[in-house]
Order: structure tokens, then sequence, then C-alpha cells
């Protein structure tokens, strides 16, 4: 891949780095993650892997922007109340970042639905609040045998699960195996 005199600049601080290299940028920048929720959890992980140079971006959420989702929802901005939080982390991203390519399903994942919507994706990350959606996105992932992380948070304390297939890791369901009443 040649890299632009704006990309090489861009992405100067991971080029530098051994770890990442010319060879890990390229890889960022022709891999695809898919963020299901883009609220508290999938807002600034968007961000981060937007301005990383993650090539293409899939949003899923089904919900609109509210007032109330700004202090910790940092995709999305005060302008961007009553839009699809889908459209308003587009077009945040697209200014960050206008190498990523972002694909946006403005609906929520349903076991109809989500086979076809990870299908195409190289990483998951689960930014959902609801037990439901996280074991369908377990269960989902593990019989596509797709990488994913979940991730949750209540008040102060948070965590994250990260299943890799074929290499023994516990999978959400393998860790708490009913959804709580």
């Amino acid at each position: 891949m040649d890299f632009s005199e704006e990309q090489i600049e861009r992405y100067s601080r991971h080029i530098l780095l051994s770890e990442v290299g010319v060879e890990g940028q390229e890889k960022l920048l022709n891999s695809k993650v898919l963020i299901i929720g883009t609220g508290g959890l999938g807002a600034p992980a968007a961000m981060y892997l937007a301005a990383a140079g993650v090539g293409t971006i899939g949003l899923v959420d089904g919900d609109v922007v509210d007032l109330s989702n700004l202090q910790r929802q940092i995709i999305h901005q005060t302008r961007d109340v009553g839009k699809s939080k889908v459209q308003s982390g587009k077009e945040t991203i697209n200014e960050l970042n206008p190498d990523v390519n972002v694909i946006t399903y403005n609906e929520l994942v349903t076991s109809e639905n989500i086979m076809n919507i990870i299908k195409n994706y190289d990483f998951i990350l689960d930014g959902t609040d609801n037990f439901a959606a996280k074991f369908l996105i377990n269960d989902a992932c593990v019989l596509a045998k797709k990488p994913f992380s979940h991730a949750g948070i209540i008040r102060f304390q948070g965590q994250l699960t990260t299943y890799i297939p074929d290499n023994n890791t516990p999978c959400y369901r393998c860790i708490f195996q009913t959804p709580p009443p």
C-alpha cells in the first residue's frame, strides 16, 4: 500500500512504533470492526478506532441521540440531538478521519439479522446495555467463529471480556451461563 503524505503524517506515531510500523498500519487500514451500540461504551471505542485508522467501522444502533447522552457518549454533540446515533457517529468519524469507511445499521440486532450484519467484519465489539443483546451477540459470534469483546459498565464498575475462536478463551455464555432475571 502506498500511503499519501497526509496518511504518513496522520499515522506517524503508529508507524514509528516497532510493534505497529508500516505493515501494522496497513493492516489497520484494511481491517473491519463492527461496533454494536454507540452509547457510553461504543462511542469512545469508535472514536479511538477511527483515529487509529481502522479502515471500515460498522455502527449498529436503533436509538436516537438524547441530550442526556452527551456527557458520556462523546461521539455525539448537541447539534445531533434527535438524530439517529449511527448517523451522528458516522458524521463524527468522517470528520475525524476521512480514511474510514463507516457502514451504518440503524436497527437493533435480532436473531433474524445478526448473522448477516456480522458476516463481513473481522472483529465485533459489544457495547450494548442489555443482557439479551449480549447473549445474542455472543452466540452469533461463537457460531460464526468471529472474535469479539463484550464490555459492560454499571455506575463506577466495569468489565471486559474478549473471545478469540480456537484459542481456548471463554465466551460470555461460558462465564455467565444464563441472563439474570
